[in-house]
């Protein structure tokens, strides 16, 4: 799998959450959950919102998947404690 980003959104995601969109690529992805489109605005793509871990912590992902197995990342951050119980009960 490829992930990209766009770098001006990546300087974003570092002052908003302290994490580089970069660091998407050590999400398990093969243990994602994905739980709805991102339908706060029209984006005129589909974007999606899954939970994966990196290591032992939770994360939450905005990412579109393309064509030939390529993640194009919109946003990364650590869950919420919430979010990870609720991670915990669908895994």
């Amino acid at each position: 799998m490829h992930i990209e980003f766009d770098p001006a959104k990546d300087v974003l995601n570092i002052k908003n959450h302290g994490l580089s969109l970069a660091a998407a690529a050590e999400l398990e992805w093969d243990l994602l959950i994905s739980h709805a489109d991102d339908t706060r605005h029209d984006y005129y793509e589909q974007r999606m919102v899954g939970f994966a871990p990196i290591g032992n912590d939770v994360y939450c992902v905005v990412f579109v998947e393309r064509e030939d197995d390529v993640m194009r990342v919109i946003s990364l951050r650590k869950a919420t404690k919430q979010e990870v119980r609720d991670y915990a009960n669908q895994i």
